[in-house]
């Protein structure tokens, strides 16, 4: 079929689909920088258990970002790859000299209501295409993402 792609999904759905993913990819790439600088930035009397934890965050941040990336070529397009193109298109705002440990909780928190929101977005959209894959993976991080959200929450008291 000329109307679709190589994995069978109809090619203005996969157009859709990617400049959606390559929108939370732009998110998702300010967000990891936001918590990498969480990471090497936080003070005070909690410094111990969140620079270890937001060593975590950004970790998983990373491999999602790969992630994104690679459902972006699966759909037959190219993901975007600039920073400038990141700042752009992102929601999510560079947090810059950000010391305070519960500064850097409300940051994250911030950061995963946005992207929790996008995911949203584009769990309607891949399931209005069949796309089970991008549904899959915007369902997984949607479930993950909202619990951490409970958890900052409970620790921000």
């Amino acid at each position: 079929m000329a109307d679709t792609t190589a994995i069978g999904l109809h090619q203005a759905s996969a157009d859709q689909l990617a400049d959606k993913l390559n929108t939370l990819l732009a998110n998702y790439q300010i967000f990891y920088m936001n918590v990498r600088g969480y990471h090497w930035n936080v003070k005070g009397q909690h410094f111990f258990e969140l620079h270890t934890k937001f060593e975590e965050y950004y970790t998983d941040l990373l491999t999602k970002v790969d992630e994104v990336a690679e459902r972006i070529l699966t759909l037959g397009h190219q993901p975007l790859h600039a920073y400038s193109d990141y700042v752009r298109v992102a929601d999510i705002a560079e947090d810059k000299n950000v010391h305070d440990g519960e500064a850097c909780v409300r940051g994250i928190v911030q950061g995963l209501q946005t992207l929790i929101e996008l995911q949203r977005e584009l769990l309607s959209l891949a399931s209005d295409a069949d796309d089970e894959g991008t549904a899959s993976l915007a369902s997984d991080y949607i479930r993950e993402q909202e619990k951490t959200v409970w958890m900052l929450n409970a620790y921000l008291g």
